[in-house]
């Protein structure tokens, strides 16, 4: 079999560990042009069913429990003063979706590979036709099988699917702290070592502990895509500072001592259903096959979709058969899990 995986994010690189420990050859194509080239985004909790289901059938549990923080199962309910309304402890032991950095886990995955598996600085233009993928820097490469593994705005799916991502009408605005104990002991106070949250039915300030003493924070409204219009930091709070004049100086602080600039991230999802016909030659996983709301499903369904993508590849005779194996599955599974979060986003702003 010639497979190609495009995108090196934990679904891709997941796919191509099994793959390899199958003995079955493939190569990953990444848009980025090193391993570092950007920072990989905040804190993901591996679940017990799938995620972690992935990383032991990838050899990889034990290393990824040497690095997961347990006590990033910590939950704290609040309202917009500040005070506590829910707080959910892990008791010891507890293992259940323990935190690890997103970096982390993609590093973790990157060293288990062949050396040369994945191919840096790579972006794919299209899928040109059957078999043959065409790069931004004008080369193409021949291959049995492309695995689109890139994403929300997957350039593989077009070869299967006319679907595209559709604004959800929620956006998430990203604010970083860095050296938390020392330089914001009382945002390290509130938010615990696990996450904190709290919703006053039109906004949501969402706050996760990440190694590293640092604290991410999403800022969470229900606005147009492109509100934010400015890039002028000092702009953007003071507008921030407006809409949420109501709430306690302790909460606002996720807003105005922020180290550095905000990051936009408007939400987008694909329709629900997301089917589309068989084709022997290409398939998607992850977000490129289910983009859903951020609901602690998205990498643990890429994981679980590139499990079981790999070992229908190394347990059939064709790709196509194992095309087909795949897809029998992941299809209705997440075309259901889609349904039961469809508006799902709206949930992170209610009250209760």
């Amino acid at each position: 079999m010639t497979i190609s995986i495009i995108g090196a994010g934990p679904g891709g690189l997941t796919c191509a560990r099994i793959l390899q420990k199958h003995g079955v050859p493939v190569t990953v194509y990444e848009r980025d042009p090193h391993p570092r080239a950007r920072n990989q985004g905040g804190t993901l909790d591996l679940h017990a069913d799938d995620g972690q289901l992935a990383l032991r059938e990838a050899g990889l549990l034990a290393e990824f429990f040497a690095l997961a923080r347990p006590e990033g199962q910590e939950m704290r309910k609040l309202d917009p003063a500040g005070r506590l309304l829910e707080h959910h402890v892990p008791v010891e032991g507890e293992l259940f979706k323990p935190e690890i950095d997103r970096g982390q886990l993609r590093g973790l995955l990157l060293d288990s590979l062949d050396p040369g598996t994945v191919h840096w600085g790579r972006t794919l233009e299209r899928v040109e036709a059957p078999g043959r993928l065409r790069f931004v820097d004008g080369t193409t490469v021949e291959t049995e099988l492309v695995i689109g593994a890139d994403g929300a705005w997957s350039r593989v799916r077009p070869a299967v699917s006319a679907a595209v991502p559709e604004y959800a009408g929620i956006t998430f605005l990203e604010a970083w702290f860095d050296d938390v104990e020392n330089a914001h002991p009382e945002l390290a106070e509130l938010v615990g070592q696990g996450s904190a949250m709290a919703a006053d039915g039109e906004r949501c300030l969402f706050a996760q502990r990440n190694s590293g003493d640092h604290i991410r924070v999403y800022i969470i409204q229900r606005l147009p895509a492109d509100w934010v219009g400015s890039s002028d930091t000092s702009e953007i709070r003071t507008r921030l500072l407006d809409a949420f004049s109501g709430w306690s100086p302790s909460m606002s602080r996720m807003i105005t001592d922020n180290d550095g600039p905000y990051v936009d991230r408007p939400l987008f999802v694909l329709p629900v259903p997301h089917t589309w016909e068989h084709t022997p030659w290409a398939t998607l996983l992850g977000d490129a096959a289910h983009l859903m709301p951020p609901l602690g499903v998205g990498v643990n369904l890429a994981m679980l979709d590139a499990c079981e993508l790999a070992l229908a590849l190394a347990g059939s005779d064709t790709v196509g058969e194992a095309v087909r194996v795949y897809e029998a599955t992941m299809l209705p599974r997440s075309v259901d899990i889609a349904r039961k979060l469809e508006n799902g986003a709206q949930g992170l702003l209610d009250l209760g």
